[in-house]
């Protein structure tokens, strides 16, 4: 099934996740003969998802009966028939959502299967951590990724300006933003997009202050301080010039990837994630690279982390669980089926699998193995699970308050002290 790629803010899925706690599961609509799979992404991941599907199918005699959405769209979708007690048996699942999910029952716990239908030797330790909600097993890393700043090294090479390195700071942006108006290449193109809505990059600009996003307890990790200098900052680099207007950004609705800043030719860099690589080079003649979020001062690290790119869940009203699980194995295991998938989902979390995939790896796909292989003292601890109102925090209101300002609806003073406010409420609320 082809559908096109979307990221729209998610908005619907915690509300219909919720009736499904409410309702219970029915294993009504599980197929017993083969195994329902649902996942989000572009074309690109589904050609490549489909060819491992086509291996297990061959290799177990399974059908894996398979669809995907954008972003934006697939949690709403996935929402709904969990609530309806028609999940699919596989589910792609998000750091973001994954405790949600788990203590609603929406999916299943996999321990029972570890070491039988599951195979997990050399497996990333960490990588598993990560899959896991009070101790117990919900989601299988499909690969470790870090957030990255997508660049356009053309761009840069016509401006005649260094591109960032690991070293860049926020004062660096500056500057190079300055040289790139006065290059004034490709009609004014601006040398970073607008960063103030993007959850990703105010994370790392909190950690590297000591801060968090969100605390192991589910509450906001840092104040209305913090907030005001954020808006602050990005105010000032939209006032100069620095990142692309206020109207250009609005053209990125969370939605296509062609409709982001550097492939609009808008920006020469934007926030991205390293597994994103491929993705966006298919989209562009330019070649591209990816590098670190900029640093807060020269020396400051540790506002990234090795991240599960994503999961494999079982859905909670399978028929079919350990089937999925068996699917499970396959797709992280399988040297025929890593070399299909590269590190388009992220790098692999078996070492065996690593080294297997590697020396066949194209350019980009190597650039994305590097820089997650190599964040050194950019690397911090991998933080807690967000809590469960973390997506209504990021869509409705951080993403909207940074439009506010943009447009001059609101100053950074306001918006800071409505984001911790509002923020607040929101998690009371959810808890």
């Amino acid at each position: 099934m082809t559908i096109r790629l979307g990221r729209r803010q998610f908005l619907m899925g915690s509300s219909a996740l919720l009736a499904a706690g409410a309702a219970g599961f029915s294993p009504a609509f599980a197929q017993a003969a083969g195994l329902r799979q649902f996942f989000w992404g572009g074309q690109a991941r589904a050609d490549r998802t489909y060819a491992v599907n086509d291996l297990f199918a061959a290799a177990k005699g399974t059908s894996v009966d398979s669809s995907f959405l954008g972003w934006g769209d697939y949690w709403p979708k996935l929402a709904t028939e969990t609530a309806g007690g028609n999940a699919p048996d596989i589910v792609q699942m998000d750091y973001r959502y994954i405790v949600e999910y788990a203590k609603r029952n929406a999916i299943a716990p996999l321990d029972d299967y570890v070491g039988g239908a599951l195979k997990l030797d050399g497996f990333d330790q960490d990588q598993l951590e990560g899959g896991k909600v009070d101790g117990a097993l919900y989601g299988i890393s499909l690969g470790a990724n870090s957030v990255a700043q997508l660049v356009n090294l053309a761009a840069f090479e016509e401006a005649g300006i260094e591109p960032p390195n690991r070293d860049t700071t926020y004062d660096d942006i500056r500057a190079m933003g300055e040289a790139f108006n006065a290059a004034n290449i490709r009609g004014g193109l601006k040398v970073i997009a607008d960063g103030s809505g993007s959850e990703p990059m105010l994370d790392n600009w909190l950690r590297q202050k000591g801060l968090a996003l969100y605390t192991a307890d589910g509450k906001l990790g840092f104040g209305a301080d913090e907030a005001i200098e954020w808006f602050t900052l990005w105010k000032g680099f939209r006032d100069d010039g620095i990142c692309v207007s206020a109207e250009d950004q609005a053209l990125d609705t969370n939605g296509p990837l062609e409709t982001t800043m550097v492939v609009l030719g808008k920006s020469a860099m934007m926030p991205s994630n390293s597994n994103q690589l491929v993705a966006f080079q298919t989209l562009m003649t330019d070649p591209l690279t990816i590098t670190n979020y900029p640093r807060i001062a020269p020396g400051v690290g540790g506002g990234h982390y090795r991240k599960p790119s994503m999961f494999f869940s079982v859905g909670g009203s399978s028929g079919n669980k350990e089937l999925a699980a068996e699917y499970l194995s396959f797709f992280v295991n399988d040297l025929e089926a890593a070399k299909v998938l590269g590190v388009e989902r992220g790098i692999p979390c078996v070492s065996s699998v690593r080294e297997a995939i590697a020396p066949d790896l194209n350019d980009q796909d190597q650039i994305a193995l590097n820089f997650v292989a190599n964040l050194g003292d950019l690397l911090g601890p991998l933080p807690p699970p967000p809590p469960a109102a973390a997506g209504e925090i990021d869509a409705s209101l951080l993403r909207v308050l940074s439009q506010e300002v943009a447009f001059g609806a609101r100053s950074p003073e306001d918006a800071g002290q409505y984001f911790v406010t509002e923020a607040a409420a929101i998690l009371e609320r959810a808890a």
